[in-house]
């Protein structure tokens, strides 16, 4: 009997624990809709490129090299210490609003927008959005509980936020600056922070949301045709109506892959913003439901990888990555639906796009390294934050389970 009491408890070796143990069904699932979006990327510009570059890989070629960066991007951070990036926070930031300053000076207008360098190559917003992720996580694990006072919380948070949704909304890009405000929103919450403080905060960003919304006239035209549409579907905009054709047309199983009829001329940006219609009419409510449910378990892991993180920096983090892929998803599919006004978000690791695919692939990347470290134990900054956080922290409620 005491020697199998003994067996039990007797440690790991060293050399078992120091073994990479990453979240391989998360890996898994990402690399399906990785998969899921050059099939999507290839089916909705072949006939471009081929009209435009006399070649119908072009597109896909493209996608596939932004691709290889940006699986190697996600093994180094796979493989980097999550903690390390609390101490280059402030840089990040730093270098992220200093490219929002430059693309209003020096970047490209496209479509009304200024947003990009090097021909829409390159959208700092889009990088942004993990370094709002990474900045926001260390400010507010270093606060603790001093985040519930006003001047210590919702203060320099709605300070910075607003500085940088700001700087976003100018280019114009609407809903980039939404998904960021109710990203570092979440993690605001789940940090501890008064309920007073949420509710004024977020009475003051609705309001300006409205008073910048009535300002600008493009803005002010999607909103107005979303509200004519619940009244009258016809009066919906010629976006979203071709995008309903576009996934009735698909049925229960889809007309096949490639053979999508919406997209050639009648759907808007089929390859970015509607994609997901595209593949509603190609693979069908089948095709359309699996890709949900894609996004609904990597939803499950990242939050699970929170839950379970050793620290609190590691557990802001990983909330702040799944609610941003989780976001972006939900309103990309509530768009083509014409569940909400129309915005241009993309569907994560699906639509073709360089900076979008590489930024999340390096969040992904900070996912798999904060469920590596949970498996080493707690490290350096855990053993601060632990002393920090008490039972009335809901971040402490959270990340104890």
């Amino acid at each position: 009997m005491a020697t199998q009491v003994i067996r039990r408890v007797r440690p790991v070796p060293a050399k078992a624990s120091r073994a990479p143990q990453f979240d391989y069904p998360l890996l898994i699932v990402v690399g399906a809709l990785l998969a899921i979006g050059l099939m999507m990327v290839y089916s909705t510009t072949f006939d471009w490129g081929y009209q435009e570059y006399g070649d119908p890989t072009y597109f896909v070629l493209r996608q596939g090299v932004w691709l290889l960066l940006g699986l190697g991007v996600m093994w180094f951070m796979m493989r980097l210490d999550y903690t390390i990036w609390r101490r280059f926070s402030i840089p990040l930031m730093g270098i992220g609003l200093a490219l929002l300053a430059a693309v209003l000076l020096f970047g490209q207008v496209k479509l009304g927008a200024q947003r990009a360098f090097f021909n829409g190559s390159i959208q700092p917003s889009e990088l942004l959005k993990l370094i709002v992720v990474i900045y926001i996580a260390d400010w507010l694990s270093s606060k603790g509980e001093k985040i519930r006072n006003l001047s210590y919380g919702l203060v320099p948070f709605a300070v910075l936020i607003g500085a940088i949704a700001g700087l976003i909304v100018t280019q114009p890009d609407f809903g980039t600056a939404i998904v960021i405000v109710l990203v570092a929103g979440t993690m605001f919450f789940l940090a501890g922070a008064d309920i007073k403080q949420i509710m004024l905060g977020l009475l003051i960003s609705t309001g300006t949301f409205l008073v910048l919304l009535s300002n600008s006239a493009h803005a002010h035209q999607r909103i107005q045709s979303y509200l004519d549409a619940l009244n009258d579907p016809a009066q919906a905009s010629n976006h979203v109506q071709q995008a309903l054709i576009a996934i009735g047309s698909g049925g229960l199983f889809g007309v096949g892959p490639g053979a999508s009829r919406q997209k050639f001329g009648y759907l808007p940006f089929p390859h970015t913003d509607s994609v997901f219609a595209v593949l509603g009419e190609e693979l069908g409510l089948i095709g359309g439901l699996v890709v949900l449910i894609l996004f609904a378990f990597v939803a499950y892991r990242g939050f699970r990888i929170a839950l379970h993180a050793p620290d609190a920096f590691g557990t802001l983090a990983a909330v702040g990555v799944t609610c941003w892929v989780s976001i972006e998803a939900l309103i990309n599919v509530a768009v083509i639906t014409g569940t909400v006004p129309f915005t241009g978000i993309s569907l994560p690791f699906i639509s073709y796009g360089g900076s979008s695919l590489l930024s999340l692939l390096a969040a992904v990347g900070l996912l798999q390294s904060i469920a590596h470290g949970t498996r080493k134990g707690l490290t350096r900054s855990a053993l601060v934050d632990r002393g920090r956080r008490n039972g009335r922290s809901r971040l402490s409620r959270v990340s104890s389970r």
